[in-house]
């Protein structure tokens, strides 16, 4: 049987906190900020699919674009 792991989970408060301590506040801040950021930026946006495309994956047609030609 495997060995059973003790996973301690601390609150939020207390890991920001430390991390405020380790390396001050307005680096965390920084660093909170720029992984908020860059998490805003890889979301998937599909508006500006083309149709053909937007078929392809299984979404319908948005209407009144035209039809372009490649």
């Amino acid at each position: 049987m495997p060995k059973a792991q003790a996973f301690v989970v601390d609150t939020l408060a207390e890991t920001v906190d430390e991390l405020c301590r380790k390396f001050g506040v307005w680096k965390t801040t920084y660093a909170l900020i720029l992984a908020v950021w860059r998490r805003h930026q890889t979301t998937n946006q599909v508006s500006n699919l083309s149709n053909h495309m937007r078929r392809d994956i299984g979404l319908e047609d948005v209407p009144g674009e035209a039809r372009k030609l490649f």
